[in-house]
């Protein structure tokens, strides 16, 4: 895998495909009976309106996270461009790791996005273990007609005897049993009369192929558990790759588009839907199956097995913890699913991996929030400034625009008074070299304010600053005819210490350190094997009690904004309160992570 280093062109090889198919009228005589179903219940019934048909099949055992957003998006927008339909299907053919939750939490992701499976009057929510009758009536019919057939062997004895990538592999002792044994031994496979791994139907393929998919790879096998949608109805389950081809063709799939490590599984994908279609039980013209690379990001893990552990060894608050890189964290976080959507259009698809550099979903979630999320002002390392000259108890009302680059969202008042917060890095006592901000003797423009000029600080026992006093210009304030009357070059934020209000404030940063977490190093001896916990960042969470301007108290769950100079935030979507709201920091202004290993 190469690191990326420049922003390509977006392939668009999987469009260049699905013109083809649609100039070459491929699926032009596709019929649709209204819902998924074999190949009877379909041939009588209208053309298909949906020009393609593609869809989105998470298995519910999980969170979706960075690299199913850019599937769902993927699909869903294909069959949008190209006027057709995209199905939402849960591959839930695993009783044991798939729970409701999980359903629930898809759902709500795919939503989130702005994705849709109800279109033209359809509603193309699906469940893989709603063909569970079709898929054994399938795998009764290749028993039929001598494609399958009922294997005994042990788990062992099956890897033992598959071969190697050299090698071919041995037949099982069991692959000749006769039509009639092999329906039987099935049927009461159904019905619950043998152990888990007692015995397991198995495709008859070629024990000699070359891909060892095609080693009569293993279709059914017995589970005695409940399932989350079906109940205690079946003690067998289909195996992933004998169900996602047959839900595919059950649901008039044009394109079934996936990753790149199910490409060696498109043999069987092919045979098994071929077969399939030789006995009529499916509809011509068959889904085809096209794969392109993962996403593949820095400075985050994308394992669910790294994901899990992050969560279960409480080295993130939950699954949907603003740090996590799955679709409820980064809702919650408060990431744009513009910014997704922009980040995916940038990226494109391709057949060959690359690594992304995390600056780049940044940088489109910035651009999509400059755009669209209203300015505030917030002082998050407050520090008072006293205007000495100011009247004690006066009040004014500065205005400040709700977003420069669009006037016409008007202004929003700033009280302004004679105790002000301000950034305690704005002011230096003895000054650096190029300060322009506060320093006893300088002057600088409050924002939306007056100018002042800097007399002097207090400062407590030990010595640290507790207070800066200045003078203001009477004559200065900003949007009357004197406001250029003095020039400065420190231009400072700033809030009125009696009408802000102090909020919590939580800081995210990158949840690891480095580009590639758990990955060798430079000078690593060949045998070491990292754990990618060593590389988590332990300033990627802080708390801080920052000062905000009063409209904000009124900010509602998952509302955004830019508070000026700082940042874009985001109200938490869980702990935010009714006037109480908390505010996660979405994304910096810019890039602060240029130079760190990138």
């Amino acid at each position: 895998m190469s690191q990326e280093s420049s922003p390509a062109a977006p392939a668009n090889f999987i469009k260049n495909i699905i013109e083809a198919d649609l100039a070459a009228g491929k699926h032009a005589q596709r019929r649709w009976g209204g819902k998924p179903g074999p190949a009877a219940d379909h041939a009588g019934a209208p053309l298909d309106t949906a020009k393609i048909r593609t869809r989105f099949p998470p298995e519910p055992n999980g969170y979706l996270h960075f690299g199913h957003a850019k599937s769902i998006l993927l699909n869903f927008g294909l069959a949008e461009h190209y006027g057709g339909r995209c199905h939402l299907r849960f591959d839930d053919t695993n009783p044991e790791k798939e729970e409701q939750e999980y359903v629930d939490s898809i759902i709500e992701s795919v939503r989130w996005l702005g994705c849709s499976w109800q279109s033209g009057g359809e509603n193309n929510l699906y469940y893989a273990s709603d063909y569970f009758d079709e898929m054994a009536a399938f795998a009764d019919y290749l028993i039929a007609a001598g494609h399958a057939y009922v294997d005994s062997q042990t788990a062992e004895d099956m890897r033992a005897n598959r071969g190697t990538l050299t090698q071919p592999g041995r037949d099982s002792p069991f692959r000749n049993r006769s039509v009639a044994d092999n329906q039987e031994l099935f049927r009461r496979m159904k019905a619950g009369e043998f152990a888990d791994g007692a015995h397991v139907l198995r495709a008859r393929i070629d024990m000699a192929a070359p891909n060892i998919n095609l080693r009569d790879p293993a279709i059914y096998r017995i589970r005695h558990a409940t399932h989350h949608n079906t109940g205690d109805q079946w003690r067998v389950y289909p195996m992933y790759t004998f169900a996602h081809p047959i839900e595919d063709a059950l649901e008039c799939i044009t394109h079934s588009i996936c990753t790149l490590e199910f490409e060696d599984q498109r043999p069987f994908y092919d045979w098994l839907l071929e077969r399939l279609a030789e006995g009529g039980l499916v509809q011509r013209p068959l889904p085809q199956q096209i794969e392109f690379s993962r996403l593949n990001l820095t400075y985050i893990v994308l394992s669910k097995r790294k994901l899990i552990q992050l969560v279960d060894e409480k080295h993130v608050d939950s699954w949907d913890d603003p740090r996590m890189p799955t679709l409820a964290g980064a809702r919650r976080r408060g990431y744009a699913p513009a910014g997704f959507r922009l980040f995916a259009e940038r990226i494109g698809v391709s057949k060959t991996d690359s690594l992304i550099d995390y600056s780049r979903f940044e940088d489109a979630q910035r651009e999509v929030m400059n755009e669209t999320d209203e300015r505030r002002v917030a002082v998050l390392d407050p520090l008072k400034l006293i205007i000495d000259n100011y009247p004690a108890g006066q009040v004014e009302q500065c205005l400040a625009p709700n977003h420069p680059q669009h006037p016409e969202r008007g202004q929003r008042p700033l009280p302004f008074s004679r105790e002000l917060w301000i950034e305690a890095e704005d002011f230096q006592e003895t000054p650096a070299k190029g300060f322009h901000r506060l320093t006893p003797g300088s002057r600088a423009r409050l924002r939306y304010g007056y100018v002042v000029e800097c007399t002097g600080c207090d400062k407590d026992d030990s010595g640290k600053v507790i207070a800066v006093h200045c003078h203001y210009l009477p004559e200065t304030k900003s949007g009357t005819p004197g406001a250029d009357s003095v020039k400065v070059q420190g231009n400072l934020h700033w809030l009125s210490a009696a009408h802000a209000y102090a909020a919590e404030v939580r800081l995210f940063d990158r949840l690891f350190t480095v580009p590639a977490p758990g990955a060798r190093r430079e000078g690593d001896a060949p045998d070491l094997e990292r754990d990618f916990l060593a590389d988590i960042n332990p300033a990627s969470k802080t708390r801080i009690t920052a000062q905000l301007e009063p409209s904000l108290q009124n900010a509602q769950p998952e509302q955004r904004f830019q508070f000026e100079r700082h940042g874009y935030f985001a109200a938490d979507r869980r702990d935010s309160q009714p006037g109480r709201p908390v505010f996660n920091r979405v994304v910096t202004l810019r890039d602060s992570w240029q130079g760190k290993g990138n």
